[in-house]
């Protein structure tokens, strides 16, 4: 039958396969429709418009085989149905829903094929897109709906027909009747419907809806799998409840939740509504809480509880009615957490209280009553030990002897996990603000949480210790949990300044370059100390519980249930990590069932449970292992050597036995673990160097070298082997080490990293490695010299590859070797001109990032070899540096380089080309700085001398030949201190001169002069301060340049600060300068002292911080609440200044500064103003760049201090800043994908408020007028957002699956309409993404 079809088909190719349609064969019958659907699906829109009676004959056709005895034949007519409805006149529309409706299956026994074919059709056809204007196909495909499908549903018609004498709908498919139950199929129509044509649906056929389906959860004869189905319907439809609607809707609920008559299953019916509405529109049901909570809050109270168990007799058995009650309140409750956080907070108690009441509801193993005495899980120590020792956690087999019933008739566990659950929701969103602070999590909570770890149903037990870990985690305020990153984290610091919140003042010198202080925390040189414990606080009640979690988790590490062991050690390495150590007097109880987990086969299935709440995945052996071998990792990596010590001995031989795991998962967890035993072996953190250390090290240098050389083995285990060799050689340097790893062992693992290095595939992991053992050599004879050479020459040859990250890595390599005296010792002539070679490239302003590590590398070069090294093609290099405004570390590298060039006698060309090739064609600045250097330091080799500047500054006609000469002064004036024979005069005379440049020019080279001679220039410029008003504002920035040499050793301006400040006092017009300047009735007295405090946070000196410590909270707080608006965005920028400089001094107060710049994000109408622009008016938004500066300040409060912050409140601002200016739209844009790795839970539950945001974005179409500017700006809003969407579809996959449920189906709308509309611009944002990941 095969037959080839026409890409562009006619109705004519249509109508000869509908005969086939009734073929007897029913290969044929398939291959027919198949050929169908093809023609359908490739066809143009409206091919068979024209063409009614083809149209009607396929819609027979396709109806007929829905009946099909074959069951694949009916398959493909469902999916034929949805192309074809698109096909078809829109008069025919209205017959097709009718015979779908009305199909009956003679031949088949799946009942569900009408429900299926209409949700086909329903699906298929063109639907209202939010802020998009309605087609006309979508108005006919609505009005077939309203016309046919509606009252197909419900059974009568609710919009009263314009034709007359028509016969009445027959029964409605949600209705039930004699013989005939409604089925779950009819229901999903009802959700695809309203989810589909929602927004048009009209009030009376919402309310229709509604009733029928209320009517079906009221029924008795409605099965328990239609009224689940029933409870989203509802949920779907009060998206487009009008307001009086939902307020009559809720009354209904609350009337029958008030009948005395009510039955349980009535009220478990409606209380499980009420969660559903809340997860549905928790905006709008938010408000009814207040009076809906307190029926809820019945189901699970004290009272209710009490009078169950006084009417149930000895040999009762629990109502399991009353427990499905309790379960779907606890569910309800968990909604109303999670998606109406604000208006939850007037019932914390009973929620607190409901939830810990019956976590431990356990009435058929133990008497609830005994429960209530608990008095803190610490004073029950003997209590606990009983009841573990005692119970068998994983088998149950006794409990239903002696209790004379099966297990499987006690339910009781769902309330107890849906308890959990509850608290865990609980934690997720309110630890980020008082109840944490306060103490009542630790102090409500989280006892019952530990006393019921003991929980003999597994599921229950992981809810348990899934929230105990959440509490654990907001603890931790953001904490880093291990060092068991991927081994690129370790290098992330690498080509830049080393990690820390401190910052030098007045920029860097190139010691920025210098990756040795990051490579040393990495390597984890210093032995770890804990912090010191605080008196107060979440870090103080962690630590008093501590002892209770660990006996707790120890005795849940010996059962055998694997998700049991692998929640018990996440949760372990959660308080470890928290508080950066703290098990150093309970090792000895968790470590044998941690080194029996680590030998545990990975093969193991054991359980495979689930914690969805804890995001976990299935638990087997292999996820157990590798769960303790974290564990063991950070152990090791956060407690000292000497406490390690005792258990070395068992810890070892288990991990290096995990290192051959054939998982490569667990073998290189496994390595991981064996990097962090050899810090705990090795000096400094270990001064002893006995045969035991050395047996230990062997070991472990034996199973590394192993996984380093082994070619079968996975990829990601050779390179943290590699990575883990670094760290051992590294560690091993100097006299110390040599007692512990001979010197022939080195020079063979070295030569394997060289081996290494020339491998494609373990080349970045081999570069890394050879970084850090130049990083750590503290010896001259680290290195053989031939094993020096090739390696630096085969770093240098990565230079010339295109990969980025390779690049960059290996100049910071080549950098840390060649400037090691082992090293470049080691490095003959040959070796050096073709490193020099491969260098001169990199000698661009082109990429800064790279620029720096290579003057610092050529600097190692020119000592000693400057006649070689500097030659005309480097100083061609070095001369077009100078064409560009370079600054800050790149500047001191390139300054150094050139003083090491002056002082190696061979400045003289570079200074030619300087003063002839450049001069005043470079950036003043930096060629004067280079000038000047090389004049002081090359002295007379370099031709030139400082008269000759001084002459050509009193000479020289061009104003920029004399800022030229000035800048060089100035320089020389600095670098020569107190030998300078330069007086100040010279430069203030040019402060008259009528240029614009050179004054300036002249004011910064006093500066730099007065910098290295403080005692001479600094009282001419103070005394002419005060003689000279008119030079005033020159001579600050003469201060200002001192002030920012002040921080070299070399500067003391001690003795004249008191002058400075008094003559910067007075020229700033300041009439008392002890008074408090914040409070200055002038805004601009009061803007100055803003930036003044706020230039001063960059100060890394201790003694300041003690200063600023018990004023710093109360100064921002005045100038977040100044009156005036631009000073309020300038207090802004200062918090956000403090924040990265002062972090550890804002921490304990940022609930008491967030609101005031929480305040600062909301739009004020009143700053909109109208301004007239010709014949146009434009508004004016003044409060725009406040707001900028308050999201700016708000993300680096949210990167700093997150769990201190009101989540809820951060996400309603958030949020509401999408609908905000194009600036302000693209922070939040950056804010809202960090919120996805910060708080998945609460981003997942505001993925339908953000897909109206988006959406309104999306559908934004600039005026036909707009300039080029407006248009770009939307194009690119409109591509952040798509990326944003990709990023969120990404990592919440489920969201936009099958409409299963009633949440986020605002999200699922969103995306549909996305992939339709803007499919190639997703497809390319995808492709970006996997380049960029590759």
């Amino acid at each position: 039958m095969a037959m080839s079809l026409p890409s562009n088909p006619t109705p004519q190719n249509v109508a000869a396969l509908l005969p086939k349609l009734s073929d007897a064969d029913s290969d044929f019958r398939f291959m027919s429709l198949n050929d169908l659907y093809t023609l359908l699906s490739n066809g143009q829109p409206g091919f068979l418009v024209a063409d009614y009676n083809t149209a009607a004959r396929a819609v027979d056709g396709v109806l007929k085989t829905l009946d099909d005895q074959n069951g694949e034949v009916q398959n493909l007519a469902i999916k034929c149905l949805g192309p074809l409805s698109l096909k078809i006149p829109s008069s025919i529309l209205c017959p097709l829903l009718e015979k779908i409706s009305k199909v009956t299956t003679e031949h088949s026994v799946d009942s569900s094929i009408p429900s299926t074919a209409l949700r086909t059709v329903v699906t298929a056809l063109p639907r209202p897109v939010s802020g998009m204007p309605i087609s006309r196909a979508t108005q006919d495909a609505y009005s077939a709906i309203s016309k046919v499908l509606i009252p197909r549903l419900v059974g009568y018609n609710v919009v009263p027909p314009m034709e007359k004498n028509l016969p009445h709908p027959p029964p409605g498919m949600l209705t039930a009747s004699e013989g005939k139950n409604v089925e779950g199929d009819a229901v999903d129509v009802v959700v695809e419907t309203v989810r589909c044509f929602g927004p048009m649906l009209q009030d009376l056929e919402v309310r229709a809806l509604q009733r029928a389906v209320m009517d079906l959860l009221e029924s008795e004869r409605t099965g328990s799998v239609v009224k689940k189905r029933a409870v989203v319907a509802i949920s779907v439809l009060a998206v487009y409840f009008r307001d009086d609607h939902l307020g009559s809707f809720v009354s209904e609920l609350i009337e029958s939740l008030r009948n005395s008559h009510l039955t349980a299953a009535k009220r478990r019916l409606l209380i499980t509504i009420t969660g559903s509405l809340a997860r549905s529109i928790p905006l709008r049901f938010g408000p009814y809480l207040q009076t809906l909570g307190p029926f809820i809050f019945s189901a699970v109270s004290q009272e209710e509880l009490d009078d169950q168990i006084s009417n149930i007799g000895e040999d009762e058995e629990q109502d399991h009615e009353i427990i499905e009650v309790r379960e779907a309140a606890l569910v309800a409750i968990e909604s109303f957490l999670a998606s109406c956080s604000s208006e939850t907070r007037a019932f914390t108690n009973e929620i607190i209280e409901s939830a810990t009441r019956f976590l431990r509801y356990d009435p058929n193993f133990t008497d609830i009553q005994d429960d209530e005495e608990m008095s803190g899980t610490q004073n029950q120590d003997e209590e606990d030990e009983e009841d573990f020792d005692n119970e068998d956690i994983d088998q149950d087999e006794d409990f239903e002897e002696e209790g004379g019933f099966s297990d499987d008739d006690d339910i009781s566990w769902k309330v107890r996990r849906c308890a959990a659950k509850v608290l865990y929701t609980l934690i997720a969103t309110r630890a980020s603000g008082e109840l944490l602070e306060d103490g009542t999590l630790y102090e409500a909570v989280a006892p019952v949480l530990v006393q019921r770890f003991k929980e003999r149903e597994e599921n229950v037990r992981l809810e348990i210790l899934a929230a105990m870990a959440a509490l654990v985690q907001r603890t931790g305020h953001g904490a880093a949990t291990s060092s068991t990153s991927a081994i690129d984290d370790s290098h992330s610091a690498l080509m830049g300044p080393p990690h820390s919140r401190k910052r030098r003042r007045g920029g860097s010198d190139a010691s920025m370059f210098d990756t040795q202080a990051s490579v040393s925390l990495s390597a984890g040189l210093t032995s770890p100390l804990a912090p010191p414990i605080p008196t107060s606080g979440p870090q103080a009640s962690l630590s008093e519980l501590s002892p209770a979690i660990v006996r707790s988790v120890t005795k849940l590490l010996k059962g055998s249930a694997a998700s049991t062991k692998q929640a018990s050690l996440a949760l372990l390495k959660d308080i470890v990590a928290v508080q950066h150590g703290g098990l150093s007097e309970y090792l000895h109880q968790i470590i044998e069932p941690v080194i029996d987990a680590i030998k545990t086969p990975s093969t193991s299935s054991g359980a495979t449970t689930t914690v969805a709440s804890a995001g976990a995945t299935s638990a087997t052996g292999a996820t157990l292992r590798i769960a303790a071998l974290n564990l063991a990792a950070i152990i090791c990596e956060t407690h000292a050597s000497s406490v390690l010590h005792p258990h070395l001995g068992k810890l070892v031989p288990a991990i290096t036995l995990a290192v051959q795991d054939k998982f490569y998962k667990v073998s290189s967890e496994a390595l991981n673990a064996v990097e962090q035993l050899v810090k705990v072996f090795t000096p400094p953190r270990c001064h002893t160097t006995g045969a035991e250390q050395q047996q230990y090290l062997q070991i472990l240098y034996d199973v590394i070298f192993d996984r380093v050389t082994a070619n079968d083995a996975d990829l990601e285990v050779r390179q943290r082997a590699i990575h883990a060799l670094g760290i051992l050689l590294g560690r091993t340097s100097g006299p110390e080490g040599a007692k512990l790893f001979s010197q022939e062992k080195r020079f063979a693992a070295l030569d394997i990293l060289y081996d290494r290095l020339r491998n494609e595939i373990t080349r970045i992991s081999a570069v890394r490695a050879v970084d850090t053992v130049a990083s750590l050599a503290t010896s001259k004879t680290e290195f053989s010299a031939a094993w020096t050479r090739n390696t630096s020459l085969e770093l240098g040859a990565q230079l010339r590859k295109a990969n980025r990250a390779l690049r960059a890595a290996s100049l910071g390599a080549l950098k840390n070797l060649v400037t090691h005296p082992a090293g470049h010792a080691n490095l003959d002539g040959r070796t050096t001109k073709e490193l020099v070679e491969v260098l001169s490239p990199l000698l661009s302003a082109n990429d800064l990032h790279l620029l720096g590590p290579t003057l610092v590398v050529l600097t190692s070069l020119v000592k000693g070899n400057a006649k070689k090294v500097v030659d005309a093609s480097m100083i061609s290099s070095l001369c077009s540096l100078v064409l560009a405004p370079l600054g800050g570390a790149v500047l001191d590298a390139l300054l150094i380089l050139v003083k090491t060039i002056g002082e190696e006698g061979v400045g003289k060309l570079l200074m030619q080309d300087l003063l002839k090739e450049v001069g005043v064609n470079g950036e003043p600045a930096v060629v004067g700085k280079m000038v000047g250097t090389l004049l002081v330091y090359g002295g007379k080799s370099v031709g030139v001398t400082t008269d000759d500047f001084v002459s050509e500054l009193r000479t020289a006609k061009d104003d920029q030949r004399k800022c030229l000469a000035l800048s060089v002064l100035g320089e020389a004036g600095l670098r020569l201190g107190k030998s300078s024979s330069l007086s100040p005069n010279l430069f203030i005379e040019h402060f008259r001169s009528k240029s614009d440049q050179v004054p300036l020019a002249a004011a910064v080279a006093l500066g730099r002069a007065g910098a290295g001679n403080v005692e001479t220039y600094l009282p001419v410029i103070l005394e002419t301060m005060n003689t000279a008003k008119s030079s005033q504002y020159l001579l600050l920035h003469s201060i200002k340049e001192i002030l920012q040499q002040a921080s070299d050793a070399e500067t003391d301006i001690g003795p004249y600060s008191k002058q400075i400040w008094e003559s910067v006092a007075v020229t700033a017009q300041l009439e008392d300068n002890k008074a408090n300047y914040l409070d200055s009735n002038a805004a601009s007295v009061r803007g100055m002292a803003i930036q003044a405090i706020r230039y001063t946070l960059s100060d890394t000196d201790e003694s300041y911080d003690s200063v600023l410590r018990p004023i710093l909270v109360e100064m921002l707080t005045t100038m977040l609440k100044d009156t005036d608006l631009e000073n309020r965005r300038l207090a802004l920028t200062t918090l956000n200044s403090a924040m990265h400089n002062k972090g550890d001094l804002l921490a304990a107060h940022v609930g008491q500064l967030l609101p005031l710049v929480m305040k600062e994000t909301r739009v004020r109408p009143e700053l909109v103003r109208e301004v007239q622009m010709g014949p146009f008016k434009h508004k004016v938004d003044d409060g725009l760049e406040l707001r900028k500066s308050a999201y700016e300040t708000l993300y680096v409060l949210m990167e700093a201090a997150f769990t201190r912050m009101n989540v809820v409140e951060l996400f309603d601002r958030v949020i509401a800043g999408l609908e905000d200016e194009h600036d302000v739209r693209v922070l939040c844009s950056v804010m809202l994908t960090k919120l996805i790795l910060l708080d998945p839970e609460e981003t997942t539950r505001r993925l339908d408020a953000i897909s109206e945001s988006f959406r309104s974005i999306l559908s934004f179409k600039p005026k036909e007028s707009a300039v080029k500017q407006e248009l770009e700006k939307a194009d690119e809003a409109k591509k952040g957002v798509l990326r944003v969407s990709v990023k969120l579809n990404s990592a919440f996959p489920n969201a936009a699956g099958s409409a299963t449920s009633g949440q986020n189906q605002l999200w699922r709308n969103y995306w549909e309409w996305v992939r339709k509309d803007f499919g190639a611009q997703l497809k390319a944002i995808e492709e970006e993404n996997v380049l960029r990941s590759d």
